[in-house]
Order: C-alpha cells, then sequence, then structure tokens
C-alpha cells in the first residue's frame, strides 16, 4: 500500500505503517483526545519512492564512511530526494487527501508536516529534533516538504546517530504525519 492514511484509520499497532509519531495520534485520537485532523503519507509510499530513485544503493555503506565523507554522501542522497518528482498518483492522493481536509474550514488551513520514522522513540534511542518538521505549510509546498522529511532521513546527524545505536539504515522508514496547525494561545509540554 502506497496510499494516504487518515489518523482516524492508524493505530499503535501500525508504527511500521505511519511511524512512531502516526502511530501514537492515531492511537491518541481513537481514545478520544483532542488531536488536530490530519493524514499520514506512510512508510510504503517512502519505499516505493526511495526505490524509484535505487536510494538502496546510494546509501549502501553509509555506516562505514569516513567522518569528513559523510557530510557529502548524505547531501547528495538528500539532493537526489529533493529534486526528484513524486509520483503522480500519489502526488494526486496527497493533494486530494489534502483537500478534503481543509475543505470544512475555507481551504485556508495551515499544516505542520512531521517526519514519523519507524525507529523515533525507541528504548534505547530517540532521534527528537533530528527528523524534518514544518509549520504553516500550505498546499503550494505541501509535496515539497513531504521530501524535505524524507531526505531528513538522510541527515548527517540521524545516520550517525544510527550508527552510533546499530540501527541498520536499511531497516529504517519515514512515514510523514500532515495535521492542521492549531492556533494556540499558550502551549506546553509536560513529562511524566
Amino acid at each position: 500500500m502506497t496510499g494516504v492514511l487518515f489518523l482516524d484509520q492508524v493505530r499503535a499497532a501500525d508504527a511500521a505503517l505511519a511511524g512512531g509519531k502516526g502511530a501514537n495520534l492515531g492511537e491518541l485520537m481513537a481514545a478520544g483526545l483532542p488531536i488536530p485532523p490530519g493524514f499520514v503519507v506512510p512508510t510504503s509510499a517512502y519505499r516505493a519512492f526511495a526505490d524509484g530513485l535505487d536510494l538502496a544503493a546510494a546509501v549502501a555503506g553509509l555506516s562505514h564512511v569516513p567522518r569528513g565523507d559523510l557530510a557529502r554522501r548524505c547531501a547528495s542522497v538528500q539532493r537526489t530526494i529533493l529534486e526528484a518528482e513524486i509520483p503522480q498518483d500519489l502526488a494526486e492522493e496527497i493533494m486530494a487527501a489534502h483537500g478534503r481536509l481543509v475543505s470544512s474550514r475555507n481551504g485556508n488551513v495551515p499544516l505542520a508536516v512531521r517526519s514519523s520514522a519507524t525507529a523515533e522513540d525507541l528504548a534505547g534511542a530517540s532521534f527528537a529534533g533530528q527528523h524534518g518538521t514544518y509549520y504553516y505549510v500550505g498546499a503550494a509546498r505541501l509535496l515539497e516538504v513531504i521530501r524535505r522529511c524524507w531526505a531528513s532521513l538522510w541527515s548527517p546527524e540521524a545516520v550517525t546517530y544510527r550508527a552510533a545505536h546499530g540501527i541498520p539504515h536499511a531497516a529504517v522508514l519515514m512515514a510523514v504525519v500532515v495535521q492542521e496547525m492549531i492556533e494556540s494561545q499558550v502551549s506546553g509540554v509536560a513529562f511524566t
């Protein structure tokens, strides 16, 4: 499956498809918590996109690249992702999901576009801040920003972190969460 899933279709058991963030947001929504509406571009879409670019060959051996060459190799992989077009059928499905998301709100809805990797928030590793998150995204930039989230999987920092924690690069996929932004008056973070 490479299509788009709305958050109300995703549960915690779907982390391999929706990434950790997407799966947890779906679970919270199912529990009745006030989660902004949104959808997930699943890992299967990233995999199909990456396979079409032959990224497996480009990222092979990144864990063993000398530190001085890593930034150059990662930049090359990221450039490949950023310069490629998302396949038309997937792009149309993403834009249709966007249309459905904003249709009840006059179409002028700022979005948060957030990476949701399959290796985020593991028991022994946390990728906090290493993958892309973008705010106030409109329809005109949505596909570009999704590619930016995918490309963030290959930043030197994320690659180094995976290598240091023994997480195989080929085992990590990226889903992307697209959510309505909430215009808040106040916000905060609670740790338990």
